[in-house]
């Protein structure tokens, strides 16, 4: 496989990192170093291994994986999207996603949007490619994607101000129903 498809393959994988990552760094308002590493690091870690994994499972396991990878994805990505929304009404009193960069959420994120990743090292794995330098740039390249998704997300929040919850929760909703569409369509 060619330098520049896998490019075009890493990015179009790690645009949906970027989405969550930019409503994440909206969210938070200033995310400090900690959060971005965190989100930054997991998101390319989680994307680098997803191909291996499918890589691993072969043709044997491709149909039940197919079956409901976009229903998990559509799940985690509406749970914490969901979250977000309802925290964008009901203020500090109940916000449970103070820091979605840790614990199961940033899993669930993590999943979410590495779950078409999982696909693709399926596929290599078909084509008989070698899943080595596919991951590592897949995950170095979402990785990048989501630092600079947190940082824009950061001052798209200054503009916008406290409707920036509101939004991301409705964007990572959106995520997930469209991950469902193109699965279903």
């Amino acid at each position: 496989m060619d330098l520049l498809t896998l490019l075009f393959i890493a990015f179009a994988l790690g645009i949906d990192a970027f989405a969550v990552s930019l409503s994440t760094g909206a969210y938070l308002v200033k995310a400090d170093r900690r959060q971005t590493f965190r989100m930054s690091f997991h998101f390319g870690l989680f994307q680098a291994l997803m191909p291996v994994l499918g890589w691993a499972a072969g043709t044997g396991f491709a149909d039940m994986i197919e079956a409901v990878d976009h229903w998990v994805a559509f799940t985690l990505l509406g749970i914490v999207g969901g979250r977000m929304v309802w925290n964008s009404f009901h203020g500090e009193a109940n916000d449970v996603l103070k820091d979605i960069t840790r614990g199961w959420s940033l899993i669930s994120l993590s999943v979410a949007t590495s779950i078409d990743a999982l696909a693709v090292g399926l596929s290599l794995s078909l084509i008989r490619v070698d899943i080595a330098v596919p991951a590592i740039v897949i995950g170095l390249v979402a990785g990048l994607m989501s630092l600079i998704g947190i940082r824009l997300g950061e001052r798209v929040s200054g503009r916008f101000g406290t409707h920036m919850e509101f939004v991301g929760g409705v964007v990572l909703i959106l995520i997930g129903a469209r991950i469902v569409f193109e699965h279903i369509s």
